[in-house]
């Protein structure tokens, strides 16, 4: 009987610990579900009021034209198909062509080198009065043969050591940090001048104009396209710094003369445009460490009000960051005025509006502090619907999406 009772005794502790797990388990997915639904996340947007991509398209005669640059890591043609689909339904365009047209980018000067993809997408509202020309740039092929070096430190001879969490940070860290390195590097010029490829092909012509599956070079001199109609750019991370490196390389290009007749009708246009970059994952402070100083700074004065000494030397008319960051992306920074005059380019007469939101979910660890996931925050930009509905209607004006009105807080910034 004593052994009987024993043996109930054992059973009745395992089926009431058993029960506590299951109990505390219940606790926790209750708690981390209420927290799902309860979606409080930061969305702060300090700066100017902006209009976003709708008032452009909407601009009678005008066609909308995108360029998207992405940052660190290996990527494949397509790689903005989430967030482009997610734009195009919140700038009301359900039409779009049955197929995309891709170009292989090769250097002018040197066409045995691979550049990378340009993707171009189109969309178009109901009437088909509006259109939106998205030119997605692939450029990681250019880094990718470099990155081989570390390929043997994923394969099994070593990943089996390691822990499995551990195994896909280490998997991702090979595949991301050795991006900006490789960039400071000989590759630099490469990435760049696919960076000058793709807006060549984006400045110079419609649709129609542009060739699918070809491996081609841009050689375009038609610049009609470009006094009509309207331009932004959206990167990524690494993307940001391209995109700068990328516009000041072109004003380097213009003042040497290169092609004097078509590059001074394009300065002369860039000069009357206002250009806008949505830079996610923003990393312009950290990738400027160990460069040198642009070759002129802290004139935006002189450059980019009209009665400066150097107006008619800008290169654009005015150049809005709108800067995305997650405070819990570990490699991403909000853009200070003391940056931008010291560190980039006075002619590009930039304008900056940060915004600070949580792209990654924020839960609370039971009483340890909360905690959001540093890759969600890193990534997850793109496909969050506050920046989406940001990149397409701004924020503070008639147009602006219903999502933003209810979970983003403005904050005015006066001189």
């Amino acid at each position: 009987m004593k052994k009987i009772t024993r043996c109930l005794l054992t059973l009745s502790i395992s089926v009431l610990l058993s029960g506590c797990a299951s109990f505390g388990k219940g606790i926790t997915e209750a708690i981390l579900e209420k927290q799902d639904n309860e979606d409080t996340r930061l969305c702060e947007v300090t700066g100017d009021n902006f209009s976003g991509i709708k008032p452009q398209l909407e601009a009678p005669g005008r066609k909308m034209k995108i360029l998207m640059v992405h940052g660190v890591g290996n990527h494949l043609a397509g790689y903005s198909t989430e967030f482009l689909e997610k734009l195009a339904h919140e700038l009301d365009l359900p039409v779009t062509v049955k197929a995309y047209k891709n170009i292989s980018l090769l250097d002018p000067k040197d066409p045995t080198k691979n550049l990378g993809n340009l993707r171009i997408n189109r969309y178009l509202n109901q009437e088909q009065t509006q259109e939106l020309l998205f030119y997605e740039l692939t450029w990681s092929e250019i880094s990718h043969k470099d990155k081989e070096i570390l390929s043997y430190d994923n394969s099994g001879e070593h990943s089996f050591r390691r822990a499995e969490v551990n195994d896909l940070l280490k998997k991702f860290s090979n595949d991301t940090g050795p991006d900006p390195i490789i960039y400071l590097g000989e590759k630099r010029e490469d990435i760049l001048t696919a960076f000058r490829q793709s807006f060549c092909w984006m400045v110079s012509g419609d649709w129609s104009s542009l060739p699918d599956d070809v491996h081609q070079a841009c050689s375009s001199k038609n610049i009609t396209p470009f006094y009509n109609d309207s331009y932004a750019f959206v990167s990524h991370s690494l993307g940001s710094r391209i995109t700068i490196d990328g516009l000041q390389s072109l004003a380097s290009l213009y003042s040497d003369g290169e092609s004097a007749t078509y590059y001074t009708a394009i300065s002369n246009v860039l000069k009357n445009k206002e250009i806008p970059i949505y830079m996610m994952s923003n990393q312009l402070p950290m990738l400027q460490l160990g460069r040198t100083m642009p070759n002129v700074a802290n004139q935006a004065a002189a450059y980019c009000q009209a009665n400066g000494p150097k107006y008619a030397e800008r290169m654009v008319s005015k150049t809005s960051i709108i800067a995305f960051n997650d405070p819990n992306d570990l490699l991403s920074y909000n853009l200070q005025h003391d940056f931008v005059s010291k560190y980039l380019d006075s002619r590009l007469c930039i304008d900056v509006t940060n915004i600070n939101i949580n792209v990654a979910k924020i839960y609370d660890a039971f009483g340890l502090g909360k905690l959001a996931n540093p890759m969600d925050a890193h990534i997850g930009y793109d496909t969050d619907d506050r920046v989406v509905a940001l990149i397409a209607k701004g924020i503070a004006n008639e147009k602006t999406a219903q999502i933003v009105k209810d979970r983003c807080r403005w904050i005015k910034a006066i001189d």
